[in-house]
């Protein structure tokens, strides 16, 4: 089985791609159109040079050659979508060349990745059609990947990774407005390969390529064979139907957009500041600080923000301390911190130097740590953990084989938090028996 995802990612400008429309606003059905991205005859299209930028960070983050000259092409197609009939993308110069993204230790590599004008959206009703142009111009990269992703659940993996490292690097919101869908193309050993049109959602790619994996591999050994295709994926009923017979690039007409002639990217280079991605951020944590991969990941994964706290906790206390400190309490109690962490970091570094330098203990730590998030007493706070973790050990002496289930995995912890959580009847916030039990059985 091969697989190859071609992503399609609405950018985060404030206005669409070739004209001062607004890319985003709540009135209704083509409410956010003009002259331009109605393709009115006389109209010239006038490139958002924020969306070339934004670009340049993806292609970075991909690891992708950007060349030094770019130019759009039109990609002519008859579609209500387009009021132009044709589509402004890059052809010949993408902004992103061939590179590499990494799934662990994996490459999946990148094709090449360009910039072009999402169409519009066509909806049937009743015996006809509706077309709402607010879309219509909408600035758009497409990522297109080599068939390197081996399986449906891989492709999942690979698009969660990807987007989570994209969402920080241009600051994509994930408010739900601006789209993000996928073109899955999907090829048995040997066989043409189909191409399942537009999925949205994570769970979705998942679930069409699995069905489509299925219905090929079906045809295959009844003895007949693949038709090269593009299909469209039912979410409802988890099918994928035929559309059309698949097109190639000779089926499309390509000619240059001269009205945008051609762009220097050299000139714009040195106005982008490019993020470090969180993935990027996990290796570099496990190689300067000496800590585990996946102590790394819980981190980052859990928070950026929580990753940059321990850096900063590290610097003043050491990475040993630290670490305990951030993966335990203030993990736990980091939706209550995540707002005002910039106020309270500097009492957390001390408090982690004080459980360095053995002025007090683990648990006198976590008690302190909690009491600074929550701005409760000190006393209290001390007090409910004493009782919390009493409970916690009782549960443990009355189930002892979770302690050595715990050290194979920590899954197993969840038997002794359910079963506190059921007792105490929402007496405890779950952050802090969550907290408290690993605390707990990591010392047994």
């Amino acid at each position: 089985m091969k697989i190859g995802l071609e992503i399609h990612i609405q950018l985060p400008t404030k206005t669409k791609m070739f004209c001062s429309c607004p890319s985003t606003g709540s009135g209704g059905p083509n409410t956010r159109i003009c002259p331009g991205c109605m393709g009115m005859p006389g109209t010239i299209p006038v490139l958002n040079k924020e969306a070339v930028l934004i670009g340049i960070k993806i292609a970075k983050l991909l690891n992708c050659a950007v060349p030094d000259t770019i130019w759009f092409n039109r990609k002519i197609y008859f579609y209500p979508d387009l009021c132009h009939h044709y589509q402004i993308t890059q052809y010949e110069t993408p902004i992103a060349g061939k590179g590499v993204y990494y799934l662990g230790k994996k490459p999946i590599r990148i094709t090449e990745a360009h910039l072009e004008e999402d169409p519009g959206i066509v909806t049937k009703s009743g015996d006809g059609s509706l077309t709402d142009y607010n879309r219509s111009g909408m600035p758009l990269i497409e990522i297109v990947t080599e068939p390197d992703i081996a399986t449906p659940a891989e492709a999942r993996e690979f698009l969660t990774a990807l987007l989570r490292d994209i969402r920080h690097v241009i600051d994509l919101p994930d408010d739900g407005e601006r789209t993000i869908r996928a073109d899955c193309n999907i090829s048995m050993t040997g066989s043409e390969r189909c191409e399942v049109k537009n999925v949205n959602g994570l769970k979705n790619v998942e679930s069409a390529l699995t069905f489509e994996a299925v219905r090929q591999t079906k045809i295959i050994k009844a003895g007949g064979k693949i038709s090269r295709e593009t299909r469209h994926f039912d979410s409802e009923r988890k099918v994928t139907t035929s559309a059309r017979k698949k097109e190639t690039e000779g089926d499309y007409a390509y000619v240059c957009e001269s009205n945008l002639g051609r762009i220097d990217v050299r000139k714009l280079m040195g106005g982008v500041v490019h993020k470090e991605s969180p993935r990027s951020m996990i290796a570099r944590l496990e190689k300067e600080y000496g800590i585990s991969e996946k102590v790394s990941e819980q981190m980052v994964n859990t928070s950026v923000g929580l990753a940059e706290l321990f850096e900063y906790l590290a610097k003043r206390a050491d990475p040993e301390y630290a670490v305990k400190c951030v993966t335990g309490p203030i993990s736990s109690h980091w939706r209550s911190l995540e707002n005002s962490v910039d106020e309270k970091k500097d009492g957390l570094a001390d408090i982690a130097v004080r459980f360095k330098e053995g002025k007090i203990n683990d648990v006198e730590c976590s008690m302190m740590i909690r009491s600074l998030i929550t701005g409760e007493s000190a006393e209290r706070t001390a007090a409910v953990g004493a009782d919390l973790d009493a409970l916690i050990r009782k549960v443990i002496k009355d189930n002892p084989s979770v302690v050595n289930d715990y050290k194979k995995s920590e899954k197993a912890a969840n038997r002794i938090i359910g079963f506190v959580m059921k007792e105490t009847a929402g007496a405890y916030p779950s952050a802090d028996i969550v907290e408290a039990t690993k605390r707990i059985l990591d010392g047994m």
